[in-house]
């Protein structure tokens, strides 16, 4: 039912060449990466007002194509799993995340979605049967701070719709997160087909949005094709890839966390490439971001363990 070639080496990616956790952790961590690029090739690359549509292609074509290398479809309950993981997933988080972009600074939506964190350490409790873990809490919170005193200037001003969008982008996403790691694969599933129907159902629910909201695509010369194939192979299906593959194989609590990687290389980026500057709020910020997402990776104390469920 599968095509030997490329699926193989999706999925041995996926998969880390090693069952320890740290290759996987660093394999995972590799998807909010690829995502943290996004900023840039955005505002170098593509042609403006249109990030929805770069939205959809980075989802779309890249379900597609994964669908056409697995060769397999979802069966019985995985339809609508699928449906449901991918509009959450993907789907219904880049509206959101364009709704906070447009009405908020970039640094508040990007710090806005950073708390993406403590709604999984929450959601873990019913959807997961997990205690609620106080350091957990602890170092989510201190992760927001860090990448708020990374991304918000001093005259950042907040919108109530904004606000409300970027939390629920962060709440829609850590919900997707969490039912994944609920739901795991199907047998005979591997982290390809997962990605592959999550992009697909995304994508396809983003199409009405999209052309709704934007009208008619854009002209696409070849600066915007490169960045549109950067995003849909690297931002898109090997990112995912990589993504749902620690997502249903490490804690998601620890999973989650990495997310706080993506701002962080998005104003490293903004540092090298655009001349924009750090100053000590910035490297304090950075900091306690990167301490937090370390401190998330860590098993939790003994006593804690023996507590939880």
């Amino acid at each position: 039912m599968t095509s030997p070639g490329a699926q193989r080496v999706l999925d041995r990616a996926g998969s880390g060449v090693s069952q320890g956790k740290l290759p996987r952790t660093v394999l995972t961590a590799l998807a909010p990466l690829a995502w943290g690029t996004t900023y840039v090739v955005t505002t170098e690359l593509l042609p403006p007002g249109h990030p929805l549509f770069a939205g959809l292609l980075r989802a779309l074509p890249a379900g597609l194509l994964a669908l056409a290398i697995t060769r397999t479809l979802p069966r019985g309950a995985w339809w609508w799993k699928a449906a449901v993981l991918g509009v959450l997933n993907i789907g219904l988080f880049f509206p959101l995340l364009f709704i906070a972009a447009e009405r908020l600074p970039g640094g508040v939506a990007a710090t806005l979605a950073a708390a993406q964190p403590l709604v999984v350490a929450v959601l873990a409790v019913p959807v997961l049967g997990e205690g609620l873990s106080i350091r957990r809490l602890v170092w989510g919170v201190s992760g927001v701070v860090g990448v708020g005193l990374v991304v918000i200037g001093p005259n950042a001003a907040f919108d109530g719709v904004g606000v409300a969008a970027g939390l629920a982008c962060a709440a829609t996403m850590a919900l997707g997160v969490t039912l994944t790691k609920r739901w795991g694969r199907p047998p005979g599933a591997g982290p390809t087909t997962l990605a592959g129907w999550q992009l697909t159902a995304g994508g396809l629910f983003l199409v009405p949005v999209t052309f709704l909201a934007e009208g008619a695509p854009p002209p696409v010369g070849l600066p915007a094709a490169v960045g549109y194939l950067w995003l849909g192979l690297a931002g898109g299906l090997a990112a995912y890839v990589l993504w749902f593959r620690g997502v249903t194989t490490l804690p998601v609590t620890s999973v989650a966390v990495l997310v706080l990687l993506s701002p962080l290389v998005a104003a490293v980026l903004g540092a090298v490439l655009l001349g924009e500057t750090f100053g000590l709020v910035q490297l304090l910020g950075f900091g306690l971001a990167l301490a937090a997402i370390v401190a998330g990776q860590l098993p939790a104390p003994a006593r804690s363990r023996d507590r939880s469920p």
